[in-house]
């Protein structure tokens, strides 16, 4: 059976989630021996699902696996899986669609590593059980995108001092909020995690007008801050195993 498959995501104006979506891509193709691995967008710029759709119905194919390729379950989420499915109805090529990135062990072991890597280039010595986490998401109204992240923070409550999250937007606590908690645990040393999966606009510059301020503001003693989650051997591996998930099902 010859297998396509498709990230759908949010959508950025920015090169460099492009280019990381690129990479995933081709990673994703010669690891899951696909025909093909293509990626397109919900919304920002194009190429549009109706665009990633019809480039993979062009392939001589039997099966497209589709991956919402969002952190969180939620409105967008569920957009892009009701714009994919109508073109179900088009095509004899069967259409199967995963979860979504969210809830999952893989993603507690990336923001870990993103800690350990922003501690060692600080040159940050401390046992984890002595070092404070922030987590910096998105923000949603969807109560499951809530889940979703508390299911990162607890996660990380298990092995560092203290771990919480703040919000850059729709949500409360705010960057701002957040940070003036942080301090309040006296942390020796607070890791600022930017929970985004690509490098866009959020966090390339969004963040920082209001983290920047914020930091300004504290008292903290030390602060180091996480690369995004971006291309990663992990994320990688999450990608296909969500796919195997609904193509052995079928």
């Amino acid at each position: 059976m010859k297998r396509g498959l498709l990230l759908v995501d949010r959508g950025s104006k920015e090169r460099e989630a492009e280019e990381e979506l690129e990479k995933i891509c081709l990673k994703v193709k010669e690891k899951g021996d696909y025909v093909f691995s293509e990626y397109c967008f919900l919304e920002v710029v194009p190429p549009y699902i109706e665009d990633g759709i019809k480039k993979c119905l062009d392939q001589q194919i039997d099966s497209l696996t589709i991956v919402p390729y969002f952190l969180y379950p939620g409105k967008k989420v569920k957009a892009a899986v009701t714009e994919v499915m109508k073109f179900q109805t088009k095509t004899k090529i069967r259409f199967l669609v995963t979860k979504p990135m969210s809830m999952h062990k893989t993603l507690l072991d990336l923001v870990d590593s993103r800690i350990t890597t922003a501690m060692k280039k600080n040159n940050v010595n401390l046992p984890k059980k002595d070092v404070d986490v922030l987590i910096i998401g998105h923000g949603s109204m969807d109560p499951n995108a809530h889940i979703s992240i508390n299911y990162i923070v607890d996660g990380m409550r298990k092995t560092y001092r203290n771990a919480d999250c703040c919000f850059l937007e729709i949500e409360q606590p705010d960057i701002a909020s957040g940070i003036e908690n942080a301090q309040k645990n006296n942390p020796q040393v607070l890791v600022i995690v930017f929970y985004f999966l690509h490098e866009g606009a959020h966090v390339k510059t969004d963040i920082n007008q209001d983290l920047r301020p914020a930091l300004e503001r504290s008292k903290l003693q030390q602060v180091c801050i996480t690369e995004h989650i971006g291309v990663d051997e992990k994320m990688i591996d999450l990608v296909l195993e969500r796919a195997q998930e609904v193509e052995n099902a079928n």
